[in-house]
């Protein structure tokens, strides 16, 4: 059985229009479908508003105690309710799913050697039983990147590895595509240049890259679980831009994330 496993990034959820467009394509994908989405701008903005300062390492979110509330009312709540209310308009009969909801998805508090993320989890285990039920049930689920800790702790994880778990832990049931869409048309030998699409990546072309800093921030994280999801056994990885899902998922965009 073919499942298509999708993340959206923040430019499409910050825009009504690019959304509503979106969301048209992802109904209409064939067959079994997974929509994880992060927050976008708005856990950043009502942040400011409430004089809740921002920091991000490495493209990651560190998440204190405030801020968890702010992303779990925002990613939980605003985004992923829209989005679902969207898809049943589409007859996508879709279900909102956090980490917590069925025990979906277990994680632990990270622990870094030199940077405290706060409140931010990492992936312990997926509740592959409960997803593959509701998938053979025909649902789509949408996922936001809040899970917990099993001891009542809520937790903020990034989308694109929870993703990339989803992937995994699914992998052995089904054949899956994962396609990490953001506001480029894949990953970019020249970041200011959106024509110079590198179709197909490996590990050591990407560490050539990194080390001519030609990757850094927000693509680092992305790629990273892009390559792990390969690793673990995902038929098919691909980058690119979210208003091209239809081409991504044909293999005619993006970049196909390889071996070597």
């Amino acid at each position: 059985m073919e499942l298509s496993i999708i993340k959206i990034g923040g430019n499409i959820i910050d825009d009504e229009n690019k959304l509503a467009a979106f969301l048209d394509a992802f109904a209409a994908v064939p067959g079994k479908k997974i929509l994880v989405h992060g927050g976008g701008k708005l856990a950043t903005n009502t942040a400011e508003r409430l004089g809740i300062r921002q920091q991000l390492v490495d493209g990651r979110r560190i998440t204190d105690a405030e801020t968890l509330k702010i992303v779990t009312m925002v990613y939980a709540g605003t985004i992923n309710k829209n989005i679902v209310a969207q898809l049943q308009a589409r007859r996508c009969d879709a279900i909102g799913l956090s980490g917590a909801d069925g025990n979906a998805i277990l994680t632990h508090k990270r622990t870094h050697a030199t940077t405290d993320y706060g409140f931010a989890g990492d992936v312990d285990s997926v509740n592959t039983s409960l997803l593959t039920s509701l998938l053979l049930l025909e649902k789509t689920l949408v996922f936001s990147p809040i899970t917990h800790d099993g001891k009542g702790q809520l937790l903020n994880t990034n989308a694109d590895t929870i993703a990339q778990e989803l992937a995994r832990g699914l992998s052995s049931t089904f054949e899956i595509s994962l396609v990490y869409t953001f506001e480029k048309s894949g990953v970019l030998l020249d970041a200011t240049d959106d024509s110079s699409v590198i179709s197909r990546i490996g590990p050591g072309y990407y560490q050539e890259l990194k080390d001519r800093k030609l990757i850094f921030a927000g693509m680092i994280p992305k790629l990273d679980n892009a390559f792990a999801a390969l690793r673990s056994g995902v038929g098919k990885v691909i980058i690119g831009r979210a208003e091209e899902l239809p081409l991504l998922l044909a293999g005619r965009a993006g970049t196909t994330i390889v071996h070597e």
